[in-house]
């Protein structure tokens, strides 16, 4: 491993952060940082670094303190302010205690904080307090990792690390392990390191730069070693292409998506779903194709910190045809173990029995959670842990866990238990939309209302400058939650390339939104038929492509859902030369109503939104209005600014109808708030002769 330290980078340190937070924070930050760019080392906010300090009272008195990573910072980002600090000498002597439970715990660091709106420090606190020394790390290091998890993994650990290096068996984390690592370096004051199995890697120092040395080194160490005692790979017959594999993955996902939604026994929301994200490569289809793959893959994580993202197994499916039976299985399975396992006096509340990784022959394996950033997280842990069990076979050796007892008191361990439930879930979280149409006025703001509410959005449009601005710039305010689409309606096989491509992505697809259109003005006389043919390709043929691609998708999961129709008042009260549209989308429209009685018996909830002159407000320009607004300024005698005032006026409510009320009306069929289907939602401002009736 590279040492990547930099004199010059850590004077920018010193300079930008010493003369607020001390020189010694300042280069913790800078090493904390360097150790949190080496995925090889932590991945998305592991690990955890400290330093010991002074600090300043309100009185002047100076007292000792110690800083230590929070816990939610991720090192790779961290600031200063991302290391907590706490009243060491207040907190120091809890080493006399026999025990200590959690609760006490964080309770006692809580309250020692040098800043009462600090966040919590991590739960390895008391690891650093009861430490002597100024610097520690604290990494997860893959190769470290690979000589731990062995059975002859402490032999292996004290031939690559050398005599220097004290080596501690699992314990749990918290009070037992801060005080037996303090135990344990107090009988070896001349290490300069700790390996915890199962867990990973400690150094310390004087110094930043010291303590971060001794980290490079020692992994340095250990990739040297496994160098050295590796064989080369036997040459793996690669039975599945990739190809193959993305196909089979698109039957198989929206039945495994199916199988894992959570029934929640509530009429309106029935199931609690997941977001999928296949992880199909060359690495993850050898292991799956070979004849040790189930016996390799189907073993506990790297370390006690991946659990909250994996569980403590991943799950098995030997083809399709098995994949309700197997998660079922694995679901009753882990039930039972929480049984099993759980303090019958003081129980937890059990978490979701559905696997977070699962694997399958010829598809490669699937990471399953509650949104697309999280099963991002497992893709990345996945990848790891593959390399590092990869490593282990080849030197030859057998991968060793944790026992089930040790796992299960890491899974419920209130500390880890709180990560989880201090993240907040966006009502749409779990869901998946997809809207066609997306980069127009109407159908941007249906995305920008549904991303703000936690959903994942496929923008369906097509191609060109229109759906690359929209995705560039909503995905930078909600990074990871939308995916572009290039769809044309009119095409079947666009079609359902587009919903193939969601599927792909997150699982499959929850809430339609269909929602693409063409207006054109012309009286009857001189309209053509070409032009109302047109039409009726994206406003008819392209309503009736989607809403049938989203059935069969919608029966294949089997966990209801959700259309919303971009319907007009032109259904119910149509315009003079404006036949081609209001006809076409009256076509549509009766398509949703048919829609809706065919689906209900699926779960699904198909209802219309229809506006009225939906101009621009700060966000893109309608196409309606380009095409129709000359027209009308014509007829009328306005202009554009006066057109805007004539439609405001002409409502009972005076209301100015923009995109962003069209995307609450589709978040109120969305989020299911009335038990609906087949109604027809006017956002007009109150249109007398539009009353759907």
């Amino acid at each position: 491993m590279k040492n990547r330290w930099s004199e010059t980078e850590a004077a920018e340190y010193r300079q930008r952060h010493a003369p607020r937070w001390g020189e010694r924070l300042a280069l913790r930050t800078y090493s904390s940082r360097l150790i949190g760019a080496e995925k090889e080392l932590v991945l998305h906010g592991g690990g955890n670094t400290s330093v010991k300090a002074s600090a300043r009272t309100l009185l002047g008195e100076e007292i000792e303190a110690i800083y230590i990573k929070a816990s939610g910072w991720n090192l790779k980002t961290i600031e200063p302010e991302g290391h907590t600090g706490l009243e060491l000498a207040a907190l120091r002597p809890l080493i006399g205690l026999t025990t200590l439970d959690e609760a006490a715990m964080i309770n006692a660091l809580r309250v020692r904080r040098l800043d009462s709106e600090a966040p919590t420090p991590s739960i390895e606190a008391l690891l650093h307090i009861f430490l002597p020394h100024d610097f520690i790390d604290h990494t997860h290091a893959d190769a470290i990792l690979a000589l731990s998890n062995q059975p002859d993994g402490e032999q292996h650990l004290r031939a690559a690390l050398g005599d220097r290096v004290a080596i501690l068996p699992y314990v749990h984390p918290g009070f037992a392990l801060a005080k037996a690592v303090a135990e344990r370096q107090a009988a070896a004051p001349e290490c300069v390191g700790m390996v915890l199995r199962h867990h990973g890697l400690v150094t310390w120092g004087q110094s930043a730069r010291q303590s971060y040395d001794a980290t490079i080194e020692l992994v340095t160490r250990a990739e040297e070693y496994i160098l050295r005692h590796s064989r080369a790979p036997k040459s793996l017959r690669r039975v599945t292409a990739l190809a193959a594999a993305r196909e089979r993955y698109l039957e198989a996902a929206p039945l495994v998506r199916g199988q894992l939604a959570i029934p929640t026994g509530e009429a309106d929301h029935p199931f609690q779903r997941f977001i999928l994200l296949p992880v199909i490569t060359r690495e993850t289809l050898n292991l799956v194709d070979s004849e040790q793959g189930a016996e390799r893959a189907i073993t506990p994580p790297l370390t006690t910190d991946h659990l909250i993202r994996t569980k403590p197994l991943p799950l098995w499916i030997d083809n399709i045809d098995a994949i309700p039976a197997a998660i079922a299985g694995y679901q009753a399975a882990y039930r039972e173990r929480f049984q099993r396992l759980a303090d019958t006096t003081h129980p937890p509340i059990p978490f979701d029995p559905s696997p977070r990784v699962i694997f399958m022959p010829g598809m490669g394996a699937i990471c399953v959670g509650r949104t697309g950033a999280e099963v991002d997280v497992t893709r990345d842990i996945l990848l790891q842990t593959l390399t590092v069990k990869n490593r282990i076979a080849a030197m030859g050796a057998s991968y060793q866990g944790l026992n089930d007892p040790d796992l299960f008191a890491m899974e419920y361990f209130p500390p880890q238990i709180k990560k989880l439930k201090n993240v907040r879930e966006a009502p749409l979280a779990r869901q998946v939309a997809l809207v066609t149409g997306a980069a127009g006025a109407i159908g941007s703001g249906i995305c920008r209302e549904l991303l703000a509410h936690g959903c994942h959005v496929a923008a369906a449009d097509l191609p060109g400058e229109g759906l690359n601005s929209l995705a560039e710039e909503l995905n930078r305010l909600h990074p990871g939650q939308l995916l572009p689409v290039s769809m044309d309606v009119t095409s079947a096989e666009a079609v359902s390339a587009g919903f193939a491509a969601v599927v792909e992505r997150w699982g499959g697809v929850d809430l339609v939104i269909p929602n693409a259109g063409l207006a054109h003005v012309a009286g009857l006389e001189e309209l053509t038929l070409a032009t109302f043919q047109k039409l009726q390709r994206v406003n008819v043929d392209g309503t009736l492509l989607v809403l049938a691609e989203a059935a069969r998708l919608f029966r294949r999961q089997g966990t209801g859902g959700d259309v919303v129709m971009i319907s007009t008042k032109n259904v119910f009260a149509p315009g003079a030369r404006f036949g081609a549209y209001s006809a076409t989308k009256a076509a549509a429209h009766q398509l949703a109503r048919i829609a809706s009685l065919e689906l209900a018996e699926l779960g699904v909830r198909v209802n219309m939104v229809a506006p009225d002159g939906v101009f621009a407000d700060g966000g893109r320009p309608s196409g309606l209005w380009a095409e129709v607004g000359p027209d009308r300024m014509k007829a009328r005698g306005l202009d554009a600014d006066g057109l805007q005032e004539y439609y405001r006026n002409r409502n009972l409510l005076k209301a100015r109808i923009t995109a962003q009320h069209v995307g609450k009306a589709v978040l109120f069929f969305a989020t299911r708030q009335t038990p609906t289907t087949g109604a027809t939602l006017p956002v007009d401002g109150g249109l007398p002769d539009a009353t759907p009736r």
